[in-house]
Formats: C-alpha cells, sequence, structure tokens
C-alpha cells in the first residue's frame, strides 16, 4: 500500500512542479484571462442581458458590466494573487489598445477610401 502512495506522489509532483514553480506560467495565465476577460465578459453580459429583456432595457443595464473590473482590482490587493493580477491587468489593457487601434486605422482606412 505504501509503495502504491508513494509511486501516486512521485507521479504528482512530476507532473504538478510546473503549476506552482515555474516562473511564467502566472505570467502566461494572467495575461490570457486577461485578454479573454476583456473580450468575452461584455459579449456574454450582453447576450444574456438580451435574452432575458427587450432590447431597451438591456441597453440600460449594460453599463453594470463596468463592475467586473472589480475582479482584477481584488486580484492585485490580495497578496497571493497579485502578481497573477498584475498580468490579468496587462493582458487586458494591450487588448484594449490592439482593439482601438485596429478600430481606428479600419475607420481610417474607411474614411480615405470613401473620399
Amino acid at each position: 500500500m505504501t509503495d502504491t502512495a508513494d509511486r501516486a506522489d512521485l507521479q504528482r509532483s512530476e507532473t504538478d512542479w510546473w503549476h506552482r514553480d515555474h516562473p511564467t506560467f502566472t505570467a502566461l495565465t494572467g495575461f490570457f484571462t486577461g485578454m479573454l476577460f476583456v473580450t468575452a465578459v461584455p459579449g456574454g453580459f450582453a447576450g444574456v442581458l438580451r435574452l432575458l429583456f427587450t432590447y431597451e432595457t438591456a441597453e440600460r443595464w449594460f453599463p453594470l458590466v463596468t463592475l467586473a473590473l472589480l475582479v482584477p482590482l481584488g486580484l492585485l490587493v490580495a497578496p497571493r494573487t497579485r502578481r497573477f493580477g498584475t498580468y490579468m491587468a496587462i493582458g487586458m489593457v494591450l487588448t484594449l489598445l490592439v482593439v482601438l487601434g485596429v478600430a481606428s486605422l479600419v475607420l481610417w482606412f474607411m474614411v480615405e477610401m470613401d473620399a
């Protein structure tokens, strides 16, 4: 029985090392969580509101999605999750910058081609 438990512990330690010890695991997961958070949360919130309410009511309640910004702020406050929250905030900001940059470039291109 002890041999089986030792093998299970050894296998768990061999496959679990990168979750707690690898220096880039927290950074990568935080960054991509921030990217997903910026894109999926507002869209999902709008979709759920639209399914539950009329268009006017959903439009009136949509600004409540800004309360979702409290999640990364809470992660930044707690010492145990501060590193993850920092990289999540970086992912959110960079995603917003890319989306705004591409949207402005497309708008500029459309205006220039129309003239």
